[in-house]
């Protein structure tokens, strides 16, 4: 068990430090909030079903009878919330002796800091993983994948060949998006929200989507792109792991999902027989998805 005592911060019982640093900087705002559809949950577990709606309506001949196709339920997509909890323990000979009260004070602020950041990892972890095949879905594969089961047939939520981010390849899965097929096969109106880019992807995501002309060709063609407003946004995220993975969320419902049992909640004591004082964070929630039609990325060239 670790405990700070006045071992760890020598320099904090002698007079004479200017200053303390590197346990203090400015916090990126909340990123996850926007990867994800934010919901409230009151249970153990949460659970998104899928249902099947109907075919195409046969032609009738006269004095036939009606065809009846079925209604059913498809997979479900269960999300059981995880609690995630870390604190610090501190002597009370360290409080005591400490002569600086700002290395006490940043503790506080330094532990809400690591919760914020917990957060925003398992988030941008569910996309990390997109196609890994130790992280599936209600439908028994991966997020993003070519063989998403239905009873109209495969279906395919990344491009078939991998390509890194540019002017045909965007236009190629905003085009596999306007084609999208509910489960009987029947076409959809899925629309592109934003396009969420690595760090690396920042300028070459501003200059394919937001310059006038198309980027890096000698011709003085129209952005398509920009001109159909095609995605409307452009959302960077500093925890994406892969520098050339590139994701579109789409307006598709019961999609990608952040359910929040319990929100961050702090704490502190201190114990009876050794006086250490004690303080600690705690949340619980899980980030998962329903419908795959939610997001379409490509993993890059």
């Amino acid at each position: 068990m670790a405990i700070i005592s006045t071992g760890n911060h020598p320099k904090a019982l002698w007079p004479g430090v200017y200053s303390w640093f590197g346990a203090r900087y400015d916090e990126h705002e909340a990123q996850y909030t926007k990867l994800f559809d934010m919901k409230s949950s009151s249970k153990n577990f949460e659970e998104l079903v899928q249902q099947t709606g109907f075919g195409l309506a046969p032609v009738k001949p006269e004095g036939s009878a009606t065809a009846y196709d079925s209604h059913t339920q498809g997979y479900v997509a269960r999300g059981v919330n995880v609690a995630y909890s870390l604190g610090y323990i501190v002597t009370r000979e360290e409080l005591a002796d400490n002569l600086y009260e700002e290395v006490s004070m940043r503790r506080a602020g330094s532990l809400a800091f690591s919760m914020a950041q917990t957060r925003e990892n398992v988030g941008a972890n569910v996309y990390n993983r997109v196609t890994s095949g130790s992280f599936l879905g209600g439908d028994a594969v991966a997020l993003g994948a070519t063989n998403h089961p239905s009873v109209s047939g495969d279906q395919s939520n990344i491009l078939a060949t991998a390509a890194d981010l540019s002017e045909a390849s965007l236009e190629d899965l905003t085009i596999q998006i306007m084609d999208a097929t509910d489960p009987k096969g029947l076409k959809i109106s899925l629309r592109p929200k934003c396009l969420a880019v690595p760090t690396a992807l920042v300028y070459d995501s501003q200059r394919i989507l937001k310059s006038n002309l198309r980027v890096g060709v000698a011709d003085n063609d129209t952005n398509a792109l920009k001109l159909v407003g095609a995605i409307p946004e452009i959302i960077v995220n500093n925890y994406f792991t892969d520098s050339d993975q590139w994701f579109i969320k789409t307006n598709a419902p019961d999609s990608l999902c952040w359910f929040d049992r319990e929100a961050v909640q702090f704490s502190k004591d201190t114990d009876f027989d050794t006086d250490n004082a004690k303080a600690k964070g705690y949340m619980r929630f899980i980030p998962f998805w329903g419908d795959w039609r939610g997001l379409y990325s490509s993993a890059g060239a």
